[in-house]
């Protein structure tokens, strides 16, 4: 299982991310009773039944999904996770700061899938809260190391959204 970690420490995970098997279709799969993470698929198929049972809701994207499908959804959603399936695969990096700073959301943003502690600092950069650190991977060292390899950046950003010049003004 992911550890879950921010940049405050290691919290305990209230979220259950639900993973419907090959068999299942989004329309018959049986809704879980907790704070539940929904894939987008079954988002888009059960709106009505997701926001009736009165429980906090999290999405699921995943690197080929549009924001843009989910736009005048995001008041919904009070976790946004977003899958990272390899390490190569930066898509993730776009989405967190359309969600921030195109869309203005202010929920939850969370990296999951292959989330390793050299990412953090850049995660952190373009909007993540909290980040689900791949099975095996040692929490505390990514806490000790992973937020701070620099002490500055220049460029702007989600945080910090000025330059370096504009902030030493």
């Amino acid at each position: 299982m992911a550890q879950l970690i921010t940049r405050q420490g290691m919290p305990p995970d209230t979220w259950h991310m639900l993973e419907p098997s090959a068999d299942q279709s989004a329309e018959t799969l049986l809704l879980p009773a907790g704070d539940t993470i929904f894939p987008l698929a079954v988002w888009q198929a059960r709106k009505a039944d997701i926001i009736g049972r009165g429980k906090r809701i999290g999405l699921l994207l995943q690197p080929g999904e549009r924001v843009e499908d989910i736009v005048d959804d995001l008041a919904h959603f009070a976790l946004i996770a977003i899958n990272f399936p390899k390490f190569g695969d930066g898509r993730g990096y776009s989405t967190a700061s359309l969600l921030r700073q195109r869309y203005n959301f202010r929920g939850e943003l969370r990296a999951v899938g292959e989330v390793l502690h050299d990412q953090l600092f850049f995660m952190h950069r373009v909007g993540f809260d909290s980040y689900a650190l791949k099975d095996g991977k040692d929490a505390a060292h990514a806490l000790a190391a992973g937020f701070s390899p620099f002490s500055d950046s220049y460029q702007a950003s989600t945080r910090p959204p000025q330059p370096h010049f504009r902030r030493r003004a």
